[in-house]
C-alpha cells in the first residue's frame, strides 16, 4: 500500500506546496470586488460561501469522472496512480485554477471569452462552437443515460424518465443559481467524498493487497500508455469540460483568495477520488486481467461499483452507490446546458437577469438535446474523449497567454498545455474514431505538432508584445 499512500500524500502536499505556488504566480487581489459583488444579479452572480462554492464546483466537475474514468484507467495498473498525482497536480489543477480566476478576472466570462481574450478572435469564434457543441453532448448523454439506468431500477418507460430529466435539466439552467444547485450539490458533493473515503477505508482496512509501483509492475504489457491512458483518466488528472464549469463558480466568488480553495482544492478533491477509485479496481477483482473480466462480465463501470460498493460498504451503501451513479451524472448534464445557455448570453451579449432572455436562449438548447436524446449516440459520444482533453489543451494555451502577456512564470500553464496538445493530436490518429494510424506515427505526430504549437505561440506572442511596446512608444 505504500504507492497508494504515497499517491494519496503526493495530492496533498501538491495542494499545499505547488497550489501556492500557482496562486502566487497569478497574484490574487484580495482587495479586489469579485463580479459576485460587483455584478450581482440575482440570476447568476450571487456572492455563496467558499465551503458551499468548493462542494458544488466539485460535484460540477467530477460527476462520474472520476469513479468511471479511473476504473477505466486501472486497465493499465499502477501507473494509473503516477497519471492521477502528476496530472491533478500540474496539469489539471492549473487548467481549472486559471479557467476560474481568469473568468474572476474578466467579470464572469465563459471558456470561450477568455480564449479569445487572450488568443484572439479566431479561438473566440471556434471555441464559441465548439464548447456549446460539447457541452450540449455531455447534457444530452447525461441525460440518455441516466434515464436507462433508472429504467432498470424503476421498470418506467425510457421516454417518460427523459422527459422527467429534461424537465429538471431546464429548471436547473434558468432559476437562480442558488434556487437548487447552491441548495442541494453541496450535500451531493459531500456524499461523493464520504462514498470514496468509505471505499478507501475499506481497501485500508480489508483483506486487500494495492499493487505497488514497480518498474516490473508499473503497467501490463500489453497495454499501451500513449496516448490512451491520458484520454480515459481525463477528469480524474485533467479534463477541458472542467474549463466551462469554472466560470459558473466565477460568479459566485467573494474573494480572490478563496480561489486556490474552490478551484485548485477541488480539482485536487477529485484527484483523490479517482485515485481510491483506481485502487479499488485493480485491487477488488485480483488484477488488470480480472478487472477487465469484471467489466464485461457485470456491464461496464456501473456494475463494478456496484460489486465493490456492495462489498465494502454493505447493501445499504450499495444502494447508494447505485443512486449516486445515477444522480452524478445528472448534477454534471444540468450545469452543462447552464454553461451553453452562458456561453451564448456572453456571444450575444445576452442581459441575463431578464428572465425572457434565459427562455431565448434555453428553448433551443433543449429542443436540440431532446431531438438528440432520440439517436443513437453511441459512435458520436466516442468524439468526446478527444474533444474533451483538446478543450483543456486550448484552454491551458490561454492560461499560459495570460501570463506571458502580464510577464508571469507562463511555463506552469505553457508545460502541460505542450503536453496535451501532444496527447490529443495523437490520440486523435491513432484512434479508431479517428484516422486509425499506427501508435507510432501517431506518436510522432502529436509531438510534432506540440513544438510546432509551442513555436507559434512563442512567435505570436512576442509579436503581440512587440505591438504593445510599439503603441506605448
Amino acid at each position: 500500500m505504500i504507492s497508494f499512500f504515497g499517491s494519496l500524500m503526493a495530492l496533498i502536499i501538491g495542494y499545499i506546496i505547488y497550489g501556492t505556488i500557482v496562486d502566487r504566480i497569478f497574484g490574487v487581489d484580495e482587495e479586489q470586488e469579485t463580479p459576485a459583488i460587483r455584478l450581482e444579479d440575482g440570476v447568476d452572480y450571487i456572492k455563496l460561501p467558499w465551503g458551499r462554492i468548493f462542494l458544488i464546483q466539485f460535484l460540477n466537475i467530477a460527476g462520474l469522472g472520476p469513479i468511471f474514468g479511473a476504473i477505466a484507467g486501472a486497465l493499465w495498473g499502477p501507473v494509473a496512480f503516477l497519471w492521477i498525482v502528476l496530472g491533478s497536480i500540474f496539469a489539471g489543477g492549473v487548467h481549472d485554477y486559471l479557467a476560474g480566476m481568469l473568468s474572476v478576472r474578466n467579470d464572469g466570462a465563459s471558456i470561450s471569452e477568455i480564449v479569445g481574450e487572450y488568443l484572439g478572435e479566431g479561438a473566440r469564434k471556434f471555441m464559441r462552437v465548439f464548447s456549446i457543441v460539447l457541452l450540449v453532448l455531455v447534457g444530452t448523454v447525461f441525460m440518455t443515460g441516466p434515464a436507462a439506468l433508472l429504467v432498470e431500477m424503476t421498470g418506467l418507460s425510457l421516454n417518460v424518465l427523459v422527459i422527467i430529466i429534461l424537465a429538471y435539466y431546464f429548471l436547473a439552467t434558468i432559476l437562480p443559481v442558488d434556487k437548487i444547485i447552491a441548495k442541494f450539490y453541496p450535500v451531493l458533493g459531500a456524499s461523493l467524498l464520504i462514498m470514496a473515503a468509505g471505499v478507501g477505508g475499506g481497501l485500508v482496512f480489508g483483506d486487500y493487497q494495492i499493487p505497488e509501483i514497480t518498474l516490473t509492475n508499473l503497467h501490463p504489457e500489453s497495454a499501451s500508455l500513449w496516448p490512451l491512458l491520458f484520454v480515459t483518466i481525463a477528469c480524474g488528472a485533467i479534463s477541458g469540460f472542467h474549463a466551462t464549469q469554472s466560470p459558473l463558480m466565477a460568479r459566485c466568488l467573494g474573494n480572490e483568495k478563496q480561489g486556490r480553495k474552490v478551484f485548485y482544492g477541488s480539482m485536487i478533491a477529485e484527484g483523490v477520488v479517482a485515485l481510491i477509485w483506481a485502487a479499488a479496481a485493480m485491487t477488488f477483482f485480483g488484477g488488470t486481467g480480472e478487472l477487465s473480466s469484471a467489466l464485461a462480465n457485470l456491464g461496464g463501470p456501473a456494475g463494478v461499483v456496484k460489486e465493490i460498493s456492495d462489498s465494502m460498504l454493505g447493501v445499504t451503501g450499495g444502494i447508494l452507490a447505485m443512486l449516486g451513479v445515477v444522480a452524478l451524472p445528472i448534477s454534471s448534464g444540468d450545469t452543462a446546458f447552464r454553461s451553453a445557455r452562458l456561453i451564448l448570453a456572453d456571444s450575444l451579449e445576452l442581459e441575463q437577469s431578464d428572465a425572457k432572455n434565459r427562455y431565448k436562449l434555453a428553448i433551443p438548447l433543449f429542443t436540440v438535446g431532446a431531438v438528440l436524446s432520440q439517436m443513437d449516440f453511441a459512435i458520436i459520444w466516442r468524439y468526446f474523449a478527444w474533444s474533451n482533453q483538446t478543450l483543456a489543451m486550448v484552454a491551458l494555451w490561454a492560461g499560459a497567454a495570460y501570463l506571458i502577456q502580464h510577464d508571469r512564470f507562463h511555463w506552469i500553464a505553457t508545460i502541460p498545455a505542450t503536453f496535451m496538445t501532444a496527447v490529443s493530436v495523437s490520440y486523435i490518429l491513432v484512434a479508431p474514431e479517428g484516422f486509425s494510424l499506427s501508435s507510432s506515427i501517431g506518436t510522432i505526430g502529436g509531438v510534432l505538432a506540440a513544438i510546432i504549437a509551442l513555436f507559434v505561440f512563442f512567435t505570436k506572442q512576442n509579436s503581440s508584445n512587440r505591438l504593445e511596446a510599439e503603441v506605448k512608444i
